[in-house]
């Protein structure tokens, strides 16, 4: 759809806090209307007088009533095909209109219909006519011959697309109107004028704002990669999802012999189902997460490379392709895994990478230097890595430039200071973990290296018995909120599908795109300043139980809150990202309570309680937006289910 308005991105604002981020856009400059025009694709005229009659070769186009030529069932009609292509999102002032010459000079009326049914140029006649909308979209009184009529559909075009229009008469002269047959290059176009919009209306689609392009989104120095964890897949067996692995062994308690049973089952979320799919299933489900990514604004996957010979290895290898066949500029950034490499020595991985980084879509910087950024680099001395970077050059030609991933920056920075690029940390999982990111940034700057910031939803592990108290999107607009004001150079989301840990972005069964929706904006703010929200969203987040509610299965290992932790809470949460102030409902378990939204982003929570949730965001007594959780809440869990969830009003 076209947005008639514009996005305006600025930079973000001093005012930035977890509840509200105001932004205050700068003013757009006036911009020049823009004109596009498409001929015809397809063109011909039907008659019913000679209904199994084709024109497709004529030159012309009749319209006329059903008396055309004195006869009793005369009528007439011209069908006319336009494709029309890249008219921008953010096109404001849109006007579009059908232009057609006139081969007489006539006092008739054209009226201009949608057509509803398929139809071919060549192989329409009257008999076989496609359906013809009730309604006008726009009509001409008076024809000049030799000179163009042009017929307003601003109404019936809506973008890009194919559009089929049908032209009508009730006249029993005829209109003759020149065909895309006619050598004079007059047949039928299709004029789409519009100028760039203001950013201060509203339009539609899934987000709050105006997506920049993947081009103007990667133009940015910033770049945000999603940990890629290969345990957990689109699908492990090809099968329908009521039925495949994840649904049989991972989410019952039951699953992989019983050996779950103790924590309810291995996991409480899973990627979004598929039906199953003939080829290469694997590679093609990657492909599928590549383009997910793209979509979301990413730069590309961080990869835990977990082994060097197994299925984890292969799903790397895929993954690599996956990227350079969907899209090379979508970047792989290879990450080591000392956990899962510790048996594996110096030369085998370096000849691992090196096979890797033989392809275009593996991250290099401008001066060709493969950046590596292996994960619990600390579980590796410094000088290890030292020599293994002397044998990746000595033995493969590759310089690399090191970006460790630590689980405790303060104590190794030192010691990885001379050999590193860059530095990173894994991070916490809840607001009490991330109130001052901005030091670890300022020390990493301060050693004249770049810092990739962990930015993280939530962390919930029933096989280890822990959780992190995120509170709702508290944590992830914290440490957004790290990088942003930190000046973070890169940003790594921990993670895109680690379902074991319950940190994923991904497309989920418990989140849909809710939470990639929600980073999108923090996204932008972080690349380009902060957008102006130019649609009414509503998100609404919450667990499914109480914190300390009892599970009806017989489990015998709960999750208890990490130590350090922000405390435990009950709560349902509605974060909105608004064009004006407007008036929240808010149900939970039968209980409403209405506040006062302001204009932009905010954050509003109330008490969890047994039942449904639900949200409704009216203006001016009009609803705007409004969404309702399909999560029951229940005091009396099967099993114990920590896992936030999540859901959009425009999903």
């Amino acid at each position: 759809m076209i947005n008639r308005h514009r996005t305006l991105l600025t930079a973000v604002a001093a005012l930035v806090t977890l509840g509200t981020v105001a932004v205050a856009p700068a003013q757009a400059s006036v911009a020049a209307p823009v004109t596009v025009t498409f001929a015809a694709t397809e063109d011909v005229f039907v008659s019913q007088a000679e209904p199994a009659k084709s024109f497709a070769t004529a030159t012309w186009l009749s319209v006329c009533g059903s008396g055309c030529g004195s006869a009793t069932a005369g009528q007439r009609l011209g069908l006319t095909r336009f494709k029309v292509t890249g008219i921008p999102a953010d096109a404001e002032d849109v006007k579009v209109t059908l232009d057609v010459v006139s081969a007489r000079t006539t006092a008739t009326t054209v009226s201009v219909r949608e057509v509803t049914g398929s139809w071919t140029e060549a192989a329409t006649t009257w008999n076989t006519r496609p359906a013809v909308g009730t309604g006008v979209v726009g009509s001409h009184t008076g024809f000049t011959a030799g000179a163009t009529a042009k017929l307003d559909v601003s109404s019936a075009v809506d973008g890009d697309g194919t559009y089929d229009f049908a032209l009508t008469g009730t006249s029993d002269t005829t209109t003759v109107l020149m065909s895309s047959r006619e050598t004079g290059d007059r047949g039928p176009k299709l004029t789409v004028t519009y100028t760039p919009g203001s950013g201060d209306g509203q339009t539609a689609g899934p987000l709050p704002f105006t997506l920049p392009g993947t081009a103007a989104l990667r133009a940015s120095g910033k770049k945000v990669f999603a940990h890629y964890f290969t345990p957990y897949p689109l699908s492990l067996d090809n099968a329908a999802p009521e039925n495949d692995y994840y649904a049989r062994n991972y989410l019952k308690p039951e699953g992989e012999s019983g050996k779950h049973a103790a924590y309810g089952g291995l996991l409480r979320d899973r990627p979004t189902g598929r039906d199953p799919i003939s080829g290469d299933y694997a590679l093609a489900d990657l492909k599928t997460e590549v383009r997910q990514a793209v979509a979301a604004g990413l730069d590309g996957f961080t990869v835990d490379i977990l082994s060097v010979t197994s299925a984890h290895w292969t799903r790397v290898q895929n993954l690599v392709k996956a990227a350079e066949a969907v899209d090379p500029g979508f970047k792989i950034v290879l990450m080591p895994d000392t956990n899962g490499l510790a048996s594996v020595d110096a030369a085998t991985l370096a000849s691992a990478i090196a096979k890797l980084a033989a392809s275009k879509s593996v991250l290099r910087l401008a001066d060709d230097r493969l950046v590596v950024a292996p994960f619990k680099a600390e579980g590796r001395t410094a000088s290890w890595w030292a020599d293994w970077m002397k044998t990746m050059e000595s033995a493969h030609g590759i310089k690399v430039a090191l970006v460790p991933c630590f689980l405790d920056f303060g104590k190794n920075r030192d010691a990885f200071a001379p050999i590193s690029y860059g530095f990173s940390n894994w991070g916490g999982r809840n607001p009490a973990a991330n109130a001052n990111l901005t030091a670890n940034i300022t020390t990493a700057h301060g050693l004249g290296k770049i810092w990739m910031q962990p930015v993280s939803v939530q962390d919930e592990r029933p096989n280890q018995g822990v959780f992190d108290e995120a509170g709702n999107t508290e944590n992830l607009r914290a440490t957004w909120k790290g990088a942003i004001d930190g000046k973070a150079d890169w940003v790594q989301l921990t993670t895109w599908n680690d379902y074991s840990e319950n940190t994923q972005f991904a497309p989920s069964r418990n989140a849909g795109w809710t939470y990639l929706d929600i980073n999108a904006y923090y996204l932008t703010c972080y690349k380009l300043g902060c957008p102006k929200i130019t649609n009414d969203v509503a998100y609404l987040t919450h667990r499914v139980q109480p914190v300390a509610a009892a599970p009806t299965y017989a489990q015998t290992k709960l999750m208890k809150l990490r130590g350090g932790s922000t405390a435990a809470r009950d709560t349902v949460e509605v974060l909105s990202m608004l064009t004006a102030a407007a008036k929240v409902s808010v149900t939970v378990g039968g209980t409403t309570q209405t506040y006062d939204a302001p204009a932009g982003v905010s954050a509003r929570t109330f008490p969890l309680k047994p039942g449904t949730a639900s949200a409704t965001v009216t203006r001016s007594s009009a609803t705007v937006a409004k969404v309702v959780s399909p999560y029951a809440i229940s005091a009396t869990p099967y099993v114990q289910d920590l896992h936030y969830r999540a859901v959009s009003s425009d999903r």
